[in-house]
């Protein structure tokens, strides 16, 4: 086990239901640009299940891209690329062209200019009609905010007031702004959402 490698806890109990997501909304070929990949872990498993497609996994952080680079060699998964440090609210990214974007955990755990910049930069790089899909929790008007997702927004402001949940609707106007359509919003376990955008 390589000592570069790390794990994140909700890794295994997400991987499958964000897959059943990805696989009625992914091209059956084609670049997935993964945006805030982490520990790398959803790649190379999202790699393993779709071989018709490649992976691009990026990161603004160093020790993400070690750990992301080090679970594609212990997995063996050749469809998935060398990582790219990538920073969302920055432009312009190192990926000119994708055929759908991910987004996994990263638009509550960042501040909003990175929820700015994924759709800006998703927008310039996507075919019409690609897929941006993104994944976690969000506050939906009239519906009710379960306790445990209240408790972890608090948890996420105490650590850095730029964090939080976001309002659905608001992240919707962004994508609208940008060119996107949708939101078309799948629930998930854990009160999380999968929610995909395509470019008009």
């Amino acid at each position: 086990m390589s000592d570069a490698r790390r794990h994140a806890p909700a890794t295994p109990r997400n991987r499958g239901p964000i897959l059943d997501v990805l696989r009625s909304v992914l091209p059956a070929s084609g670049l997935v640009l993964e945006i805030a990949s982490g520990s790398g872990e959803h790649a190379v498993f999202f790699a393993r299940e779709l071989p018709g497609l490649e992976f691009q996994p990026t990161d603004p952080d160093a020790a993400a891209l070690a750990s992301i680079s080090a679970w594609t060699a212990e997995t063996g998964v050749d469809n998935v690329r060398p990582p790219l440090r990538l920073d969302a609210a920055l432009r312009p990214w190192p990926v000119v062209a994708a055929d759908a974007v991910l987004c996994v955990n990263m638009i509550h755990i960042s501040p909003w200019e990175a929820t700015l910049g994924l759709f800006q930069g998703a927008a310039a790089i996507l075919p019409k009609g690609a897929p941006l899909v993104v994944y976690g929790p969000f506050v939906r008007a009239g519906v009710e905010t379960a306790a445990s997702n209240l408790a972890f927004d608090a948890d996420l402001k105490a650590r850095d007031p730029a964090w939080g949940l976001r309002d659905l609707a608001d992240v919707a106007r962004v994508a609208r702004d940008a060119g996107f359509s949708g939101p078309d919003v799948t629930e998930m376990p854990a009160n999380n959402l999968a929610v995909v955008f395509r470019l008009g």
